[in-house]
C-alpha cells in the first residue's frame, strides 16, 4: 500500500468504523472489521501494520467469498470507510466486489497494480507479471476498467522486457483512489483478436513510453513464429468446421 494512503487509514478518526476487504495477508490495525475468504487464525501471511493495535478481532473477522454470488453480511452504509488494497487484481469478480464496496460504506480507498507490473515479465519469477494475478486494471476517466488477464501475454511481443517497471516510479505502478458513494467499475471485453490485438499494443506503447523504451511488437504474420501461429489459427478453423459438418450430418440423420 502506498505509504501517504496508510498514513491516512492510521489518522482517521476513532469514532469512524472500518472495514478491511481481503485483508488476510496483511491486515490493517485500523480496521474494525476484517471480510475474507480465509480465517482469522491464520491471518498475517505478510505481517501486519501493527498487530498490538489491532482493532478487529475473532469476533468481527468474517470468513466469506467476497464474489458471491451471495450479498456480504453487512447492512447497507454499515461502515464510515472500506479499504480494498491489492484485492481486486486476485479475485474472480472485481465488478462485484466493487458494487458491494459501495453497497456497505459511504466512501473508502482502493489499490492495485498498472499495467507496467502486469505486462513485465520476470516480475515475480519467469512468467509475465504476477502468478496470482487475473486482472489488468486501467484508470480511465474516473472509471476502474479491468480486462481478464490472458495467457498469450507470454508470446514475444506480448509483454515487457525483464525490468521494466522498474524504471517507473512507485507511485506510477498504482492505481490509487479515494471515493465517495460511488465506485464506478467495469469490465473490459474483447471479442476478437484484431480488437485485442489493438488493446494490447495500445498499453503496451503507454508502458514502455512511461520506462522510457521502445515498445514491444507482436510477430508479424509473415515471420516464422508468426507463420506457425497463422497455419495454427487455420488448423482450428477446419476442425472446427469439421466438427460442425459432422454434428450436423448427424443431425440430419436423425442420430443425436
Amino acid at each position: 500500500m502506498r505509504p501517504d494512503a496508510r498514513q491516512r487509514i492510521d489518522e482517521l478518526a476513532d469514532d469512524l468504523v472500518v472495514l478491511d476487504v481481503g485483508g488476510w495477508a496483511a491486515p490493517l490495525w485500523r480496521a474494525d472489521w476484517v471480510v475474507d475468504l480465509l480465517p482469522y487464525e491464520t491471518r498475517g501471511l505478510y505481517g501486519a501494520a501493527d498487530p498490538d493495535r489491532e482493532r478487529f478481532s475473532a469476533d468481527t473477522w468474517v470468513q466469506a467469498d467476497i464474489c458471491g454470488p451471495d450479498p456480504w453480511p453487512f447492512e447497507d452504509d454499515q461502515f464510515d470507510v472500506v479499504i480494498c488494497s491489492h484485492t481486486l487484481e486476485d479475485v474472480r469478480d472485481p465488478v462485484f466486489v466493487c458494487a458491494e464496496l459501495q453497497r456497505v460504506s459511504r466512501s473508502g480507498y482502493v489499490e492495485l497494480p498498472t499495467a507496467v507490473e502486469e505486462l513485465t515479465f520476470g516480475v515475480q519469477g519467469p512468467w509475465v507479471g504476477w502468478s496470482h494475478h487475473r486482472w489488468i486494471g486501467e484508470w480511465d476517466g474516473g472509471e476502474l476498467v479491468l480486462t481478464h488477464k490472458p495467457h498469450l501475454l507470454a508470446a514475444p511481443g506480448r509483454h515487457l522486457p525483464t525490468g521494466t517497471h522498474e524504471a517507473v516510479p512507485a507511485d506510477d505502478r498504482t492505481i490509487a483512489f479515494w471515493w465517495e458513494d460511488e465506485v464506478r467499475a467495469r469490465e473490459r471485453v474483447l471479442v476478437d483478436a484484431d480488437e485485442f490485438d489493438g488493446w494490447l499494443g495500445g498499453l503496451l506503447a503507454a508502458c514502455a513510453a512511461q520506462a522510457g523504451i521502445e515498445a514491444p511488437q507482436p510477430d508479424a504474420p509473415g515471420t516464422a513464429s508468426g507463420g506457425r501461429l497463422a497455419l495454427r489459427r487455420k488448423g482450428r478453423l477446419r476442425q472446427m468446421r469439421g466438427a460442425l459438418g459432422h454434428r450436423a450430418s448427424r443431425w440430419r440423420d436423425g442420430r443425436r
